[in-house]
């Protein structure tokens, strides 16, 4: 089955091309693993190596309990301890993950695949999830290519009529994150398209944010976040995440707060920090 999804992801180009770039920017490191592994990694698994791992980590010294929904933390005690969480002795935790390490910087790399579209991914790494800078950065996301009204759906689908899909992404992990975009277009336009984000990508590390733009993105971050706590599944997900990720429980009136107070200084700085166009590590998947 798993033989059958690396398959299948290998057949999705618009898949492939974030594997192979976080390979890029992370060749030594499990953060550019393949989280299905390859299928030399699979032939050489046995059961007794799956059943030390499950041992080693699915155990309630090494767990985190999230629940949302209309309970109470006491009736969650009691369902814990109907379940037999709390009985026998509690098995330490096991070893600690691998040092984070930075990403590697502005490398370029393109694998040939005989594809409709050209793939193109820039990112860099960013700060991990519980660094109060992360705001900044999501603010910067949403500018750069959060939606319709983002500057590079602006400038390479609407102005440039480059590409359909185009769109900025983060993501925040304990020791570190990344930020960057993903593009999709015609081989014979893929370098005008790369170009074209390289472009918006040094106009904002240089200007920043001021006044209007500025308050905008912020409305829009928190928009997303309020709606994005709609649904008690990620009211749970939020809760756990706190402790997985290092960082103290922040009410969802803090997190807004946060985000209200960020000023042009402060996102300036992230803005020439992380979208240096320098800095980006870039990989192309398609046609020759």
């Amino acid at each position: 089955m798993i033989l059958e999804e690396i398959a299948l992801r290998d057949d999705t180009p618009d898949d492939l091309v974030f594997e192979l770039h976080a390979a890029a920017m992370w060749p030594e490191h499990p953060y550019g693993y393949s989280i299905l592994g390859t299928p030399e990694t699979l032939a050489g698994i046995s059961a007794a190596d799956l059943r030390e791992l499950h041992h080693a980590g699915y155990h309630r010294g090494n767990c985190v309990i999230a629940a949302a929904g209309n309970l109470s933390h006491p009736q969650l005690l009691d369902l814990l301890e109907q379940e037999g969480w709390f009985a026998g002795e509690v098995v330490a935790a096991g070893p600690a993950a691998p040092a984070h390490q930075p990403a590697a910087r502005g490398v370029e790399q393109r694998h040939e695949k005989d594809t409709a579209q050209t793939h193109i991914v820039f990112a860099t790494d960013a700060m991990p999830f519980a660094d109060p800078r992360k705001f900044a950065l999501m603010v910067l996301a949403n500018v750069f290519g959060g939606g319709m009204s983002s500057r590079l759906f602006q400038r390479i689908r609407e102005e440039l009529g480059l590409a359909y899909a185009v769109y900025a992404f983060t993501s925040f992990y304990r020791g570190i994150g990344s930020l960057g975009t993903y593009v999709g277009t015609q081989p014979k336009t893929a370098a005008q398209a790369a170009d074209a984000i390289r472009a918006e990508y040094a106009r904002l590390a240089r200007e920043g944010l001021q006044g209007e733009p500025l308050a905008e993105a912020k409305r829009q971050t928190m928009g997303q976040l309020v709606l994005g706590l709609e649904s008690p599944t990620a009211r749970m997900y939020r809760l756990a995440g706190a402790p997985l990720y290092g960082e103290p429980y922040r009410s969802l009136d803090d997190m807004l707060a946060t985000i209200e107070r960020l000023t042009p200084d402060e996102v300036g700085q992230v803005a020439a920090e992380c979208f240096d166009p320098a800095r980006q590590t870039v990989v192309w998947l398609g046609p020759h």
